[in-house]
């Protein structure tokens, strides 16, 4: 079998830049390794998405049915309960194996969607001692239990990590009878959204504690109580500080990271700061025929945004062109900025971009330059770096696209 787009992921962004891809003339492939579309969305069941793109608040299931109803109606090709094992070029084509139901199935393709979301950190990957004990569950292992299984993942809990999930299984958690004892969070800062520590914690009189972390976990078979510590600036343990704390379910919400194990096979140059590939304003990487989107690509805060660039990558991959490209240079106290490089050859009178703030930060001035001269800038009150910025550039305005600066400095 041979398709022009194989697109690999079933999730927001892959439903949105596989009927892209359709709408643009394409034959097109979906791979899903779940038994339904819609990824992590169909077990995200409070509402809240969908207010940039449609105006209204939907809970995740609805947010996907739109788009997987828009599948529906395309002649894109799905095979569900499948795994991709292998990918290798081969005469200027890409060769697709994967594990299905009917067995090992190849294909091949001319351009590839990595659409394959993020993963969570677990208590492996923060370094948590003490005992293998039941109870320590991902904030999304413990939301698939409550709003899929109908399982309480435990009834006194602790959260670590002020990410919007843990934020919002502190709620959901709560509202389903638990009590949770608080939310720490190792930074200064809270890292979700402004209006989830709200809505999810000051309304349900759930504690935050800043600068402060888990070290340790007891429990015989089941979780019994955690250890607690407040930290220094640079998130170490503060001796004597601990603090012992009952509890029979740890949930850890500390951070999602870009799932690219295929990219890498794939050889694709990965951006440290994003941990997602470094891609262009079409969402193409550095290897030609392949592209990233969602939170593949980098970790959104906004569905919205996510399908937006799924939509760019499915657009994009129908296009053919000899590209040439710059490097974008981020300058300030900036976490990062997508796309990290502009094709010259291609459209760039509206070029959307996202960035991060490094800190919290008050007054400060965006300014994308090219060659020295301001094509774009924008003021900020304030900015937080669990908030995504997202602006439009029109580079077409700039005399010359050599170097390019996205510099983010006092107003």
């Amino acid at each position: 079998m041979k398709y022009d787009v194989v697109v690999i992921g079933g999730g927001p962004a892959g439903l949105a830049s596989a009927v892209k891809a359709w709408q643009g003339g394409a034959s097109v492939l979906l791979i899903e390794r779940e038994a339904k579309l819609g990824g992590i969305l169909k077990q995200c069941i409070h509402d809240g998405f969908g207010v940039v793109r449609f105006g209204e608040k939907l809970s995740g299931p609805e947010y996907a049915d739109r788009f997987v109803r828009a599948l529906k109606e395309t002649n894109v090709q799905v095979s569900l309960l499948s795994f991709v094992t292998r990918i290798i070029k081969q005469d200027n084509m890409y060769v697709i194996t994967y594990v299905c139901k009917e067995g090992v199935q190849t294909v091949q393709c001319d351009r590839i969607i990595l659409a394959t979301g993020c993963r969570e950190r677990t208590r492996n990957g923060i370094f948590i001692n003490g005992d293998r004990c039941a109870g320590v569950y991902t904030a999304g292992s413990a939301q698939n239990l409550v709003n899929m299984l109908g399982v309480m993942p435990g009834k006194r809990v602790v959260i670590l990590g002020s990410g919007d999930i843990g934020l919002i299984m502190a709620r959901r958690l709560t509202l389903e009878g638990a009590k949770v004892v608080g939310v720490y969070e190792a930074k200064p800062t809270p890292s979700g959204l402004t209006r989830n520590i709200h809505q999810c914690l000051k309304d349900f009189d759930i504690p935050m504690y800043l600068s402060s972390t888990v070290t340790r976990v007891f429990g015989k078979t089941r979780l019994e109580r955690v250890e607690i510590c407040k930290v220094d600036e640079h998130m170490r343990p503060i001796a004597g500080t601990e603090e012992i704390v009952e509890a029979d379910c740890l949930v850890l919400a500390v951070g999602l990271i870009p799932e690219n194990e295929i990219a890498r096979d794939l050889n694709v140059p990965i951006d440290g700061k994003t941990k997602g590939a470094i891609v262009d304003q079409n969402c193409q990487t550095l290897v030609d025929g392949v592209y990233a989107c969602g939170n593949a690509l980098h970790v959104n805060d906004l569905v919205d945004y996510v399908s937006e660039s799924g939509e760019t990558a499915g657009a994009s991959a129908v296009k053919n062109h000899k590209r040439d490209l710059r490097e974008i240079k981020t300058v300030g106290k900036l976490l990062y900025a997508v796309p990290q490089r502009l094709d010259v050859n291609s459209d760039v009178d509206g070029v959307i971009m996202y960035f991060r703030a490094s800190e919290e930060l008050s007054d400060q001035r965006i300014t994308v330059r090219a060659d020295g001269e301001t094509v774009f800038t924008k003021v900020y009150g304030k900015l937080l770096p669990p908030e995504m910025e997202r602006i439009s550039v029109d580079f077409s305005k700039a005399k010359s696209l050599g170097e390019i600066t996205v510099t983010l400095e006092d107003k």
